[in-house]
């Protein structure tokens, strides 16, 4: 029986299992098993990945943004209007055949942006060339999952079941499961929080499907079985996303005033280039960059041209490691103007962390 049989086969069992307290256990284990063999649609055998021709793409500039939709959402239009590539446009189903790359510069940020050939369902299965298009989507610091305003709920479920069948996980955090395996002492469960789904056998029956026998688990909230073997996999990628609801010169204001409350959404009009303003402000939230502008030694900082970093690395090391390898070697102190230092300037170490648009001056050891 092949991988995508036994696929179809646990995911019927699980449709006709009710869910319940009583049913938690075994539907733990199906789900455990499902996830197995999704993990072998991702890293097929032999390790010859599935990018395949068209789909292996350089990753350049400061950040990569892949848009995610079905075919003739508006993908491509939104890729020209953008960043002023040609990527072919029709008003006919799957245009788009190869990844297209573009580039945006927005806040002195370079960001790839890369127009994916249009998601079909069942993609995550291996159809049409889905898994070549979300082995690439993986690769991406934020997706645009791009959907036509008429019919935008429908799409963005089947689209949200897909990229989850490849292992990414969408505007979510980490679980805040504690995991650790030991060579005895069997299954120690550590509950702090009280539990709807996980009790200490579902727990041991999920683990003991990836021959797991001896490991102390800590629930440190209400946690799913999904959010348990998400963890035990280790390979899931948390990745922001934004929802994309193109043709909105198709609908009222009413509508569009209801689609502004959606929590990670932006309406736009990529045809007639309307709203991309909050699209790129959006954008820039989403991707956490932060902006530090160099000053050579007795000149004017260079606001041109700053040095990107990201929120979660932003120390004067990762700012020298952006610059150059070597930098950090010959490094004595660094003079730090802005808002996350006390005085201007003031004198600071490696460690010290950074704030957008702070400007930093690098004295080296003589």
């Amino acid at each position: 029986m092949s991988v995508l049989q036994k696929i179809a086969e646990i995911e019927a069992e699980m449709n006709r299992t009710q869910k319940n307290k009583a049913t938690s256990y075994h539907l733990g284990l199906l789900k455990a098993r499902l996830a197995k063999l999704r993990r072998e649609l991702i890293t097929p055998k032999g390790g010859g990945g599935v990018a395949g021709e068209g789909f292996d793409v350089a990753k350049t500039g400061d950040a990569r943004i892949g848009f995610v939709g079905f075919p003739s959402v508006g993908k491509s239009t939104l890729l020209t209007n953008l960043a002023g590539v040609y990527s072919e446009v029709a008003a006919y189903e799957f245009t788009t055949l190869t990844t297209v790359p573009g580039v945006i510069k927005y806040k002195g940020a370079k960001i790839q942006l890369l127009d994916l050939p249009g998601i079909i369902e069942g993609a995550k299965d291996g159809k049409g060339r889905g898994r070549q298009v979300i082995a690439v989507a993986r690769t991406c610091s934020l997706i645009f999952i791009v959907l036509d305003v008429l019919k935008p709920l429908q799409h963005k479920n089947l689209l949200e079941y897909e990229l989850e069948g490849f292992g990414i996980r969408l505007n979510k955090t980490p679980p805040n499961i504690g995991f650790r395996k030991k060579d005895k002492g069997g299954v120690n469960l550590n509950v702090l929080v009280a539990q709807s789904e996980l009790d200490l056998e579902t727990v041991r029956a999920i683990l003991a499907e990836y021959k797991i026998h001896n490991a102390d688990v800590t629930l440190r909230y209400d946690a799913s079985a999904e959010d348990l073997i998400d963890v035990i996999e280790g390979n899931r990628i948390y990745m922001p996303c934004i929802y994309i609801l193109n043709k909105i010169d198709q609908i009222s204001i009413e509508e569009l005033d209801i689609i502004y409350k959606i929590p990670h959404c932006v309406p736009i009009s990529a045809h007639h280039k309307w709203n991309f303003d909050d699209l790129l402000e959006k954008l820039w939230e989403y991707l956490k960059l932060v902006r530090i502008y160099t000053k050579p030694r007795g000149q004017l900082p260079d606001y041109d041209s700053p040095v990107i970093l990201t929120q979660e690395r932003c120390a004067v090391e990762d700012f020298c490691m952006k610059i150059h390898k070597t930098l950090i070697k010959d490094f004595k102190i660094a003079l730090v103007w802005g808002s996350s230092v006390k005085h201007q300037p003031q004198r600071v170490g490696k460690d010290h962390q950074l704030n957008d648009e702070d400007v930093v001056q690098i004295i080296k050891r003589v």
